[in-house]
């Protein structure tokens, strides 16, 4: 590991802090930003509410949970060594798998003694004069650092449904976010799932099998495609090493870091038979293809996305026994593609089996949540378990829980109200010293290939401030709107940002969040880090550094 007793010297404080940085988070980005910032030789401290490491996939823990992109594609990329031990079991693998590989890299580092967990952070105050943060934990203690890294995911905070009677229920209720560490035993069980989002439908998909009667309560269908799984034997894991290289070399290429390109050709430049030709294929391929590596015009020209849904729509009704439950799970209020697509396995077949029942509560409202169960307009049904997949807080909730407040005792929840705005989604003005990754209006997609890229940033922008002597970094007004300005600009023309969706932060369970803003950066992987490579090519102008 490399010292660095003169960076060590320039941010040495007026006043004593317990560390150079402290970091929020022990899932994918914060381990990282671990591993990054020990190798400038500072004191880092990781703080983690949860009992173990893994972030996202600690918390979720639900049947069917898993990625999808490929698990090869989404795991770390900066360690040679690592990638040459780890062998995946899936071209997707669960959330079993996923949580052991990264407790095999948090071994693997050392990274664990310099995590504290069950540890909530409760608020986060700047001390201008001392140029440092103030974190107060769940318990009352109190840490200071130089550095604040905020590595706590878009989708983290979990909502419940806004139905009256939710506590009043007897028997066992969970949301997909906040899973019981032990397994449920469903066999023979009455069990509802309100929600068909993308932990909806894996977990519907999965609790089906094993379970008496599986009630789901579905607000709005999503389209969702095929993933085609599939097991990984011991000579394509060794295919799959041998081209790490050039695999991650086309991440870096695509638009969101998946392994899919956009194809280059426009809907109505081929004949409709290659049209339906390509389609099937994408249909019948592996992953995010359907998505992410469709013809170029999908996701902005109306009339191509138009003829891409009614494709997908015309595949669930063949996957779907009856015809009236098939136009129930086909989504009529938005665009193939415009809203994140979950992928499948089985999903629309799960409603062809006796002991799944599919309740639209746009024509069959739920009224409240009762001791036995639910009761809606129509009917009153009992339940021995209810299970809520009903979504997250995104982008904004894991912020808004923590009181964050910075100069001027500015406080960040009220900032963002007012609008939300970041400079490249790693900083914010009025917060020095403040670093998120994956923060708003930072690049989406294939997360760990943006997560690498974000904590680089933030640990060479740190280097460079010990190697001047500053102490102090914070984004000036002006870059936030220039950059604000920069995702307007990126994001024009994209169907999705014309639909309400967490991406576009819109959530009806939560109060103030039914009005559709831009709140993710929707440019090319490319425009992206070239923005980002710029301002630290020109020595970070666009901060000011003291």
């Amino acid at each position: 590991m490399a010292q660095s007793t003169d960076f060590e010297v320039n941010i040495s404080l007026q006043k004593k802090l317990d560390y150079d940085a402290i970091v929020i988070g022990a899932g994918i980005s914060g381990l990282y930003q671990l591993y990054k910032l020990r190798e400038l030789g500072l004191k880092v401290r990781v703080f983690e509410t949860g009992t173990g490491v893994g972030g996202t996939w600690y918390w979720n823990r639900y049947p069917g949970a898993r990625f999808d992109s490929e698990s090869y594609s989404y795991a770390y990329s900066f360690s040679e060594e690592l990638l040459a031990e780890w062998n995946w079991s899936e071209h997707f693998a669960s959330q079993p798998e996923i949580l052991r590989y990264l407790q095999h890299v948090t071994r693997k580092f050392d990274l664990i003694k310099d995590i504290q967990f069950s540890s909530d952070v409760k608020s986060a105050i700047y001390d201008d004069p001392n140029r440092s943060w103030e974190i107060t934990l769940g318990d009352g203690s109190k840490y200071r650092s130089r550095f604040l890294i905020a590595g706590i995911g878009l989708l983290s905070q979990p909502t419940m449904p806004k139905i009256e009677g939710i506590d009043s229920f007897e028997g066992p209720s969970y949301h997909t976010s906040r899973w019981p560490h032990q397994p449920v035993d469903f066999s023979k069980k009455r069990v509802a799932i309100i929600g068909t989002g993308a932990s909806g439908v894996q977990a519907i998909q999965e609790i089906c099998k094993n379970v008496g009667q599986l009630t789901v309560f579905q607000r709005r269908p999503n389209w969702c495609a095929p993933l085609h799984n599939d097991t990984i034997g011991p000579e394509e894991m060794k295919r799959i090493r041998s081209g790490y290289d050039e695999m991650f070399e086309r991440c870096d290429q695509t638009q969101a870091g998946f392994l899919h390109t956009v194809d280059p050709r426009g809907t109505f430049e081929v004949t409709e038979k290659e049209r339906f030709e390509f389609w099937e294929h994408l249909y019948a391929s592996k992953g995010f293809g359907i998505w992410q590596g469709n013809f170029k015009d999908v996701l902005s020209d109306p009339e191509a996305n138009k003829l891409m849904s009614d494709f997908v729509a015309d595949k669930i009704r063949t996957r779907v026994n009856d015809p009236e439950i098939a136009e129930k799970l086909i989504p009529k209020d938005h665009g193939f593609g415009t809203r994140r697509v979950p992928l499948e396995t089985e999903y629309f077949e799960s409603y062809n089996r006796e002991n799944v029942k599919l309740i639209d509560i746009t024509e069959n409202p739920i009224l409240r949540i009762t001791p036995t169960g639910i009761l809606t307009e129509r009917e009153e049904l009992e339940f021995d378990f209810i299970i809520y997949a009903t979504g997250f807080n995104a982008i904004l909730g894991s912020y808004d829980r923590i009181g964050i407040q910075g100069t001027q005792e500015k406080k960040l929840r009220d900032q963002w109200k007012q609008e939300l705005s970041s400079f490249l989604g790693l900083q914010v003005n009025n917060f020095p010293n403040l670093f998120m990754i994956l923060g708003p209006h930072a690049l989406l997609g294939n997360n760990p290939r943006s997560i690498e890229y974000n904590v680089e940033w933030i640990t060479d922008l740190i280097q460079h401030m010990g190697e001047k002597g500053f102490t102090r970094a914070e984004a000036t007004a002006e870059a936030v709107a220039s950059w604000y300005e920069y995702v307007l600009e990126q994001g024009e023309g994209l169907l999705s940002n014309e639909v309400d969706s967490w991406m576009t932060g819109v959530n009806s369970n939560l109060e103030g969040r039914q009005k559709r803003i831009i709140a993710r950066y929707s440019g090319s992987q490319e425009s992206y880090r070239s923005r980002c490579d710029e301002v630290a090519a020109n020595g970070y102008v666009e901060l000011n550094l003291l």
